[in-house]
């Protein structure tokens, strides 16, 4: 990226965040929401290529071209929301008081919970804005004008609610162990939530996976980046001290003495690598 291309980014950034100033930090989230957010993009363009291949016309539909026989080619390993979801996941019942849901929250750290019932079927989800919802109308009951009565109508259901079954947000959305990672993201960017139950076949609450958990499965740290680059150095160079390698924000950086018709044969594979977003060529030939 060149510095007037820099420099007009950093300007944009600062016109989509009113005052807030512009910190050393701010880049580095943006390139990490950049990336997660491309990952979500790749599972609504798979799944819109899935919807646009699946055949039209019932019966008189002609069948799908069948590939010529061959050796088995192997699936790429896909990231499952099993394998990033948190067990136990904390619920409350739906006769859980009001003041009871809140010290839950505030007990477990957490801006929402799954509530289940009598078999640990999710049923709803009762969240941070559920309760203050009710805490609002409590605090100050009436008010005047046609705000006051559009604010009031809005909230009459919640201002009403006593227990976790009242106040609770429903139906709840869910996602299933089985589901990948990048489509529960695309779920929880959908629906503008933070985190979401996951429930087995029958309903039943199996855990919980936030956004939090969400991005750092899609979006690797440097570090694992590195070790990633470093094991394939190691693999085509004889002597892979003789190249440092460096990564920051997605960036990786190679510099040292390598044999220049190896170059090119060592930057291919890396720029190939999930998550990195750049190469910088600083090898001196040998």
């Amino acid at each position: 990226m060149s510095d007037f291309e820099r420099t007009s980014a950093e300007k944009e950034a600062r016109r989509t965040m009113p005052g807030r100033p512009w910190t050393p930090g701010e880049k580095p989230r943006q390139d990490a929401l950049r990336r997660y957010l491309g990952a979500i993009a790749g599972a609504a363009s798979a799944r819109s290529t899935e919807e646009s291949e699946r055949p039209h016309g019932g019966e008189d539909a002609e069948p799908p071209p069948t590939a010529a026989p061959g050796p088995p080619v192997p699936e790429p390993a896909v990231l499952r929301v099993r394998d990033v979801m948190r067990v136990p996941a904390a619920s409350v019942a739906g006769d859980m008081p009001f003041l009871d849901v809140a010290h839950t929250l505030a007990r477990e750290q957490v801006s929402a919970l799954p509530v289940v019932d009598s078999d640990d079927h999710v049923v709803g989800v009762v969240s941070e804005s559920d309760l203050l919802a009710k805490a609002a109308v409590m605090a100050e009951p009436r008010r005047h004008g046609a705000v006051g009565r559009l604010w009031q109508h809005r909230l009459y259901d919640k201002s009403h609610g006593d227990t976790a079954a009242t106040l609770m947000t429903f139906p709840p959305v869910t996602v299933h162990p089985e589901q990948r990672v990048a489509d529960a993201a695309w779920t929880a960017a959908h629906g503008r939530l933070k985190r979401l139950p996951v429930t087995d076949h029958h309903g039943r609450l199996v855990g919980v996976v936030s956004r939090h958990d969400l991005l750092r499965a899609l979006v690797r740290d440097d570090a694992e980046i590195l070790a990633e680059v470093e094991s394939l150095v190691g693999r085509h160079l004889l002597d892979p001290r003789a190249v440092e390698v460096t990564v920051e924000n997605g960036v990786v950086t190679v510099a040292g003495k390598v044999d220049e018709g190896l170059v090119p044969e060592l930057l291919a594979p890396v720029r190939d690598i999930d998550d990195v977003v750049g190469v910088i060529d600083n090898t001196e030939a040998v």
